[in-house]
């Protein structure tokens, strides 16, 4: 089946030019673009690479995300962050996953892996993802248990992407997959990821905002 590496950006010039040559391209037969409207050449670059660059009419990390399924022409998606966090040699462990489930999540949170607090004193983040996880897995989770419902370094088939019909904002647009694979019984797999550092400016996933996103979808979830 036919493949497609969806790349999120906006604003990561720097970013894309450190990582640019450890991203695997050749794992997926197709390579788009969605940006969220960059101003500081990252658009630029890649078109300069020859890559088809889409840019988003409506901003938001959820319309990215919708605007990939319904611009690649892939079966497969595989959804990547180049901004340092996302480990670029995942790419084809979790397109090749696909070959046996519906969806596959690179976990921060299995035995083996890294999410970027560990070492902290008071990895709030971190404890915030593993409660929202919990508590999705207690409510709806009929399967193996799913350690990391919030990462958006996943891959998917087109076909299941449709059938969870998506319509979350921002960063809670990975958490309603999650859920809602849950809830349709799709097969989903996991594998542990080291979840790097950062390598130039701050996330741009605000933890009360982004936060408050993930309690609205979850609430949302019980009633639909």
């Amino acid at each position: 089946m036919r493949s497609t590496l969806v790349i999120l950006t906006f604003n990561e010039l720097e970013n894309v030019k450190t990582l640019f040559d450890k991203i695997p391209f050749n794992a997926a037969e197709e390579c788009i673009v969605i940006d969220g409207g960059s101003s500081d050449g990252t658009i630029e670059f890649f078109k300069s690479k020859g890559i088809n660059v889409i840019i988003q009419e409506k901003r938001g990390r959820g319309e990215a995300f919708r605007l990939a399924a319904r611009k690649a022409g892939g079966e497969r998606l595989i959804f990547f962050s180049p901004d340092g966090n996302e480990d670029p040699a995942d790419i084809p462990k979790l397109l090749s996953l696909l070959d046996s489930c519906d969806m596959a999540i690179a976990s921060r949170f299995m035995p083996g892996s890294r999410n970027e607090e560990d070492g902290k004193m008071l990895p709030l983040r971190a404890w915030a993802n593993r409660a929202f996880t919990l508590l999705a897995n207690i409510a709806w989770n009929k399967n193996s248990y799913m350690t990391d419902t919030i990462n958006g370094f996943r891959s998917i088939t087109k076909a299941a992407f449709d059938k969870l019909n998506v319509d979350a904002q921002g960063y809670a647009i990975e958490y309603q997959m999650s859920i809602r694979a849950m809830k349709s019984g799709l097969k989903v797999k996991e594998i542990p990821t080291i979840e790097s550092d950062r390598i130039y400016g701050k996330t741009k996933a605000k933890s009360l905002p982004t936060g408050t996103l993930f309690l609205k979808c979850l609430i949302r979830e019980f009633f639909k």
